[in-house]
This record gives C-alpha cells, sequence and structure tokens, in this order.
C-alpha cells in the first residue's frame, strides 16, 4: 500500500541531494553536469531547462511546506534564469549559456520557455514576486506572438534567436525533425495551467482550451490510445516510436489542465482521456512493475527502465485509479513506485539513477544532473503523491 510518508522521506532526499551538489559557488546557478559519483564538471555548459524546473521543484516545494532554505534555492535559480537565460534583445529564454553565464546555445526553443513560465509562475506563488509574474505573463506573449500557428492551431516547435525560421528544430538528437511534437506541446499546456492558476487571463483560458483540443484531434491516436509524437505544421502524423512515459504523464497532466478552466464537460471528457492513455501506457510495463521506455516501429521493445518514466508511472497510475476506481490501475502505481525505489533510488550517493536495463543492470555512463536530469519528475511525483493521499 502506498504511504505519504514513503513521498515525504523521499521528497526530503531529493530536496536536500540538489541542496548539497547542484550550486555553482563559483559561477552562480547550478552546474551544468554531475556524474553518478555526484563529481560536478564545472566547466559544463548549462541549460535553461535545468534551471526552470530547479525552480519550479523547489518553489512547489515550499508551496507545499513553506522552508526558508528550499524558498532560498528558488530565488537562486530564479535569479540566475533571469540574469543569464532571459534574451533582453528579442524576447525568451537561450537554450543554454556557458558555465559562466554567457549565453551559448541562443535559440529559442518553445519547450524552454514553456519551462520558464512553469517555474516562474510557481515561484510567484511562493514568493509573491509581482516581477517573476511579469516575466512569465511576458513569456506567454513572445509565446504567442512567435510560435502560435494561426492557420492550423497549436505551436511551432523553435527558432532563430531573432525569432527566423531554423533548420533544425529538434529538442535532442534522437528526435525528428518536424514543426510540431507531442513534447513540447505537453509542456507548453502544462505551463499555461500553472499560470492560469494564478492569473486567470481570458486569452490565456482560451489557449488552454486549444491545446487541449489539439490533444484530442491530432495527438492521441485515436486506433491506440497512444500519443503521437512527431507531426508536420499541417498536424500530418509522422510515425516513430510510442513513448510509454509520456502516454502516462500526458494521462494526468491533460486531466490537471482541463480541471483549471473548471468546465465540467471538459473534465468529464478528460477524466476518460486519462483512463484511456493510462490502459495504453500500461502496454509497456514489465514483469518487474517497472515501464519501459519506448515501443519502436516494427515492433522493437526498449525495455530501459529510465527514472522520469517510473515517477511519472506512479502518478498517471494512481490518476487513473483514482478517476475509474479501478484496482488494477492502484496497483500499476505501487508496483511502479516499488520498482523505483528498488532499481532507481541511488542508496549510496543520493537522488535517482537515470535508469536500468531491462536485466536491472545500471544503465552506464549517465548523469545526476544535466540538460534533462532535474529534480522536476521525481520531485513533483512525491508532491503529486502527497497531495493525492492526502485527499485534497
Amino acid at each position: 500500500m502506498l504511504q505519504a510518508a514513503e513521498f515525504q522521506a523521499e521528497l526530503d532526499n531529493i530536496l536536500a541531494y540538489w541542496r548539497t551538489y547542484a550550486p555553482d559557488e563559483t559561477h552562480g546557478g547550478f552546474f551544468g553536469k554531475i556524474d553518478n559519483d555526484n563529481q560536478p564538471t564545472p566547466t559544463a555548459p548549462k541549460g535553461a531547462v535545468l534551471h526552470a524546473r530547479i525552480l519550479w521543484t523547489f518553489a512547489a516545494a515550499y508551496n507545499h511546506q513553506p522552508d526558508a532554505e528550499n524558498l532560498a534555492v528558488a530565488r537562486r535559480a530564479y535569479d540566475y534564469l533571469v540574469a543569464h537565460f532571459m534574451d533582453a534583445e528579442h524576447g525568451g529564454v537561450y537554450w543554454s549559456v556557458d558555465y559562466q553565464g554567457q549565453p551559448l546555445d541562443t535559440k529559442k526553443q518553445i519547450y524552454a520557455l514553456a519551462f520558464a513560465i512553469y517555474g516562474l509562475s510557481e515561484y510567484y506563488r511562493a514568493s509573491g514576486d509581482a516581477v517573476a509574474l511579469a516575466y512569465a505573463q511576458a513569456l506567454f506573449r513572445t509565446i504567442e506572438a512567435h510560435s502560435f500557428d494561426p492557420a492550423e492551431g497549436g505551436y511551432l516547435e523553435a527558432f532563430a534567436r531573432d525569432w527566423q525560421p531554423l533548420g533544425d528544430l529538434r529538442l535532442s538528437a534522437k528526435d525528428a525533425n518536424e514543426k510540431k511534437t507531442m513534447n513540447t506541446h505537453l509542456h507548453v499546456l502544462e505551463a499555461y495551467a500553472n499560470l492560469y492558476r494564478e492569473w486567470p487571463d481570458a486569452h490565456l483560458r482560451q489557449q488552454i482550451k486549444a491545446l487541449l483540443l489539439d490533444f484530442t484531434d491530432h495527438i492521441i491516436d485515436p486506433k491506440t490510445d497512444h500519443l503521437i509524437l512527431f507531426l508536420d505544421e499541417y498536424w500530418q502524423p509522422r510515425p516513430d516510436a510510442i513513448s510509454f512515459g509520456h502516454d502516462v504523464e500526458a494521462a494526468w497532466l491533460l486531466l490537471e489542465a482541463a480541471e483549471v478552466l473548471h468546465e465540467p464537460g471538459l473534465i468529464a471528457h478528460f477524466r476518460a482521456t486519462a483512463v484511456r492513455l493510462a490502459r495504453a501506457a500500461a502496454e509497456g510495463v514489465g514483469p518487474g512493475g517497472g515501464l519501459g521506455y519506448e515501443l519502436h516501429p516494427g515492433g522493437h521493445l526498449d525495455a530501459d527502465c529510465h527514472w522520469w518514466v517510473q515517477a511519472e508511472a506512479v502518478v498517471g497510475f494512481y490518476n487513473a485509479y483514482q478517476v475509474s476506481g479501478d484496482a488494477h490501475f492502484r496497483d500499476l502505481a505501487e508496483g511502479a513506485w516499488r520498482f523505483t525505489q528498488q532499481h532507481i533510488l541511488d542508496k549510496e550517493n543520493g537522488e535517482w539513477l537515470w535508469g536500468v536495463h531491462a536485466d536491472y543492470s545500471l544503465m552506464a555512463g549517465e548523469d545526476k544532473a544535466g540538460f534533462w536530469k532535474c529534480p522536476y519528475h521525481n520531485g513533483r511525483a512525491c508532491l503529486e503523491m502527497l497531495r493525492r493521499l492526502a485527499g485534497s
């Protein structure tokens, strides 16, 4: 049975790890890379997503349980994000800066702007700093001005620093080079929903609703209930892998976004959608309870179990249980959590390992911190489970 005390203890462990090992006391902000033995690479580039996610996590932890130490870490992330990632000339945020805080990759990846909004809006809630809210509002307007597709709907993936077209739109090397992606739409929605809680603006509301309908109309495959990962600007699917982690993450994030709008019909629709997506994601659950990574075209299963996928599985499956009352989903959530405790938590060095292979051997050469490895998925999972187990 899932216990709140377990999630509180793990949340405390995660926060303590990042407070201890992540701050770069020489050059500011947080180290861009920390290895599995907790050794930083002081000259590693620093990512906007890493800093925005640290900002969100520590602000959200403070909002869960006020603690001056966590608010101070959030303030550190906020100060660095504003000082070094914000593009005062063209708007938006840089993708990366060097270890000294100078612009490095200046492209405007909408995914990064979304996470900046997510972190800034959460920090505004924690601190009451109206300037933080103003930054989030400005980024919303920037996304709408440059990324929103008025002809077809949805959001275009990336641009050059000055918002001119960009040849390589990819978020990472493994992604398809397409103009619209599920991942960016999911996190723009997540960010907009968080901003709407603090700023119930009519245009923002309209765009949240449009994003939800984008998922219903274009991104959720009606035949399989899996997410379509890559699409062209006209919403034509570009066949690629099935991502079980994104399926189960979207299952609860879509419903959360619908709930902030307080429209009963929309909420009912996305409650049903949450169950459909969770059921589809469950196709990737392995015999040990861990959720596998991807199913590739041709039926090849990548059964590696990544840290973030397990975090989202706990929340997404438990959400489906809360919505449906089906105990099978509760069991899947508990199975993912027990798998995480046994195979993903680094009981020697702290934090969570990147992941394990299907035979439970360590995925070698991966980091504890970097462009993608942040305290967001696992910290948020703990916070969500604490909220849900408390019945709020």
